[in-house]
C-alpha cells in the first residue's frame, strides 16, 4: 500500500476527520490479528462517518470522493490560506511543493477501496463508492452541490498540476473551510471564546421572491455591488414596517453575492456585545462580510445603544474596508422616543433633554444609507397577491383571488408582502 505523506495536508489536532481517514489508510498494510481488528474497527468508524456526511449534505455517488473533496474544502494551511488571499501562490514555491500532496491526491481519490479494506475484513468501506440515498439528488443543500462539483472537476483532472489548478481556483473563488463552503452564520450560543458557525438551510431566497420594492433593492444591490467590488460603501439601516421584506433582502443579497465573496454574520440581540470579537475573527479573512443586526430597536430605559453606537464607531476604525453593517427595523431612530425627550425643560435632573434627544438619535446615523420599507398599498398589494399566485399555480381567477386577500389581510395583520405569502402557502395546502 502506498505510504500517503503529506506536505501541507497534514492530520491536525484541529481536522479529527482527516485523521481519522488517514488511520485507515495506516491500518491497510496490517499484519498481526491485533492490528487487523484496529483496522476492521477504523473502517467502520469511518464508513458510519461517510454515511452520516452524505445524509448531512444530501450526497449520492462516490461518496468516497465526495469525502476527500469535502477535507480538501475544508482543511486550513498555509497553502489554502494562501490562496484564499489570492495571493502569488500559485506561481511560487509553495505551489511547486503542494503539488506533491496533490499527486497523493489524485491516488487517494481513484483507490480501490477493496483493496484497502482486505487488513479490516468489513466489506462497508467499498460500498460507498456506489451510494444511493433516496430523493438526495431532489433534496441536496447548496454546500451539497458545491461538493459534487468541485469533486466532479478534480475527479476528471488530467495529472496534479491540473487538480491543483482546479484546486487553488476554488479557494482563491470561495475560500477554505466553512467560509468557503456557507454563506450564512451565526455567534455559537454558551461559549466563553468567541466561535463562529455556519447556518445550517440558510434562507434560499432572491431578489425575485420579493415582489415589489425595486428602489429599494436597487438601492441596496448598488450599496453592496460597491463593497464586493472594494469601493466606498455604506453602513446600511433598512426600516419601515414589518413584514415588508426587510430581512428577506438582506438573505438574498448573500446568495447573490456569494461567488463573490461576500459573507453574512448574524448577530441575535444577547450576542451584541460580542460584535468586537466577532469582527477580531473575520477580519483576518479574505472576505466581505455584512455583520447582520435584525429588528434592532431599543425601548425608552435601555442604554445599550450606547455600547452598540460605540461598537459601530469602533467596527467603523478597526474593521478595515472588509466589514459592514447591515441593520433591520421597523423604527426609522431605532430608540423609542417621548415628547418628554423634546424639551429642553428639567426632568429628572436632566437640564438639556434635547441633547438625551439628539444622542439617542445619533445613532440611527452611524448609517449612511437608510431605506425604507413601506406596507403596500391595496394595489400593490393585491399585484403582488396576484404573482405569487401564478408563481406556484393558484387556480383562480382574479375576483376570487381578491375576496381571500381581502379577507385575509384583515384576520392577519393588515396588507404587506408577508401576509401576501402566508395566504398563498394556505391556498396551496388547500389545493393539494
Amino acid at each position: 500500500m502506498r505510504e500517503y505523506n503529506f506536505l501541507f495536508y497534514r492530520d491536525t489536532e484541529d481536522n479529527k476527520d482527516w485523521r481519522d481517514t488517514l488511520a485507515v489508510l495506516r491500518g491497510a498494510g496490517a499484519v498481526s490479528q491485533e492490528q487487523k481488528s484496529d483496522a476492521a474497527d477504523a473502517n467502520l468508524a469511518l464508513t458510519a462517518r461517510l454515511v452520516s456526511f452524505a445524509t448531512d449534505f444530501c450526497l449520492y455517488g462516490n461518496i468516497w470522493q465526495q469525502w476527500i473533496t469535502y477535507m480538501l474544502m475544508m482543511h486550513e494551511n498555509a497553502f489554502t490560506l494562501a490562496c484564499e488571499r489570492r495571493s502569488a501562490a500559485q506561481a511560487s514555491t509553495m505551489m511547486k511543493l503542494a503539488e506533491k500532496d496533490f499527486a497523493l491526491m489524485r491516488d487517494l481519490m481513484t483507490i480501490d477501496l477493496a483493496e484497502l479494506e482486505k487488513a479490516g475484513g468489513t466489506g462497508c468501506l467499498a460500498m460507498m463508492t456506489e451510494y444511493h440515498m433516496p430523493f438526495a439528488q431532489e433534496t441536496s443543500s447548496g454546500p451539497g452541490r458545491q461538493i459534487r462539483m468541485l469533486c466532479a472537476r478534480l475527479a476528471h483532472s488530467s495529472d496534479e498540476k491540473n487538480f491543483a489548478a482546479v484546486l487553488s481556483r476554488y479557494y482563491a473563488e470561495y475560500g477554505v473551510g466553512i467560509y468557503g463552503l456557507y454563506p450564512a452564520f451565526r455567534v455559537a450560543e454558551g461559549e466563553d471564546r468567541i466561535r463562529i458557525v455556519p447556518v445550517e438551510g440558510a434562507r434560499d431566497v432572491t431578489f425575485a421572491d420579493l415582489i415589489g420594492y425595486e428602489d429599494q433593492k436597487k438601492a441596496l444591490r448598488e450599496n453592496t455591488e460597491a463593497f464586493v467590488k472594494g469601493l466606498i460603501a455604506n453602513n446600511v439601516l433598512l426600516y419601515g414596517d414589518s413584514g415588508t421584506g426587510k430581512s428577506t433582502s438582506i438573505h438574498a443579497l448573500m446568495h447573490e453575492y456569494f461567488s463573490r465573496g461576500l459573507r453574512l454574520v448574524e448577530i441575535s440581540k444577547p450576542d451584541r456585545s460580542r460584535l468586537p470579537q466577532v469582527l477580531a475573527e473575520i477580519k483576518k479573512r479574505n472576505y466581505r462580510f455584512i455583520i447582520f443586526l435584525d429588528d434592532l430597536s431599543f425601548e425608552e430605559n435601555e442604554s445599550d445603544y450606547k455600547e452598540l453606537k460605540a461598537m459601530l464607531e469602533g467596527a467603523l476604525e478597526t474593521g478595515s474596508d472588509r466589514v459592514l453593517i447591515y441593520a433591520t427595523s421597523n423604527r426609522r431612530h431605532l430608540i423609542r422616543e417621548t415628547w418628554k425627550d423634546r424639551t429642553d425643560m428639567e426632568y429628572n435632573e436632566d437640564i438639556h433633554r434635547s441633547d438625551t434627544m439628539e444622542e439617542k438619535l445619533s445613532l440611527a446615523s452611524r448609517f449612511g444609507v437608510t431605506i425604507y420599507y413601506a406596507k403596500p398599498e391595496q394595489k400593490e398589494y393585491m399585484n403582488i397577491v396576484r404573482q405569487l399566485a401564478a408563481r406556484y399555480g393558484i387556480d383562480m381567477n382574479d375576483q376570487e383571488l381578491e375576496d381571500a386577500a381581502r379577507k385575509w389581510e384583515l384576520r392577519h395583520g393588515g396588507m404587506s408582502g408577508r401576509t401576501a405569502s402566508q395566504l398563498i402557502t394556505w391556498l396551496r395546502k388547500e389545493t393539494i
